[in-house]
């Protein structure tokens, strides 16, 4: 096997992926859906939108802890993601400097 060839063709998986992952857009939401958070594939935040019915001066912690939770979520969610992908491009081995 040709070891330029199968450099080129790793480059351009990795190039794929990395285009996957730039497109990636992970939902996820708290307080049964009172909380929703969109983030991209570089933990980017990119919506955060709360129910109005949620929204209580009397109670700001309640918001706090629900907009924390479902950035969490989120964020867990991508890091789920990317590791799904980059696993599929190196069949599960670590590769360093890959990503």
């Amino acid at each position: 096997m040709n070891p330029q060839k199968l450099m080129k063709q790793l480059q351009q998986a990795q190039e794929r992926v990395q285009r996957e992952i730039d497109a990636l857009e992970i939902e996820a939401t708290s307080g049964g859906g009172m909380v929703k958070v969109v983030m991209d594939g570089h933990k980017n935040l990119k919506t955060l939108r709360i129910d109005p019915e949620v929204v209580s001066k009397d109670d700001v912690e309640m918001l706090q802890d629900l907009v924390t939770a479902a950035v969490n979520e989120a964020s867990r969610k991508v890091d789920d993601a990317v590791q799904e992908k980059i696993g599929g491009l190196t069949g599960g081995m670590k590769i360093p400097g890959l990503f």
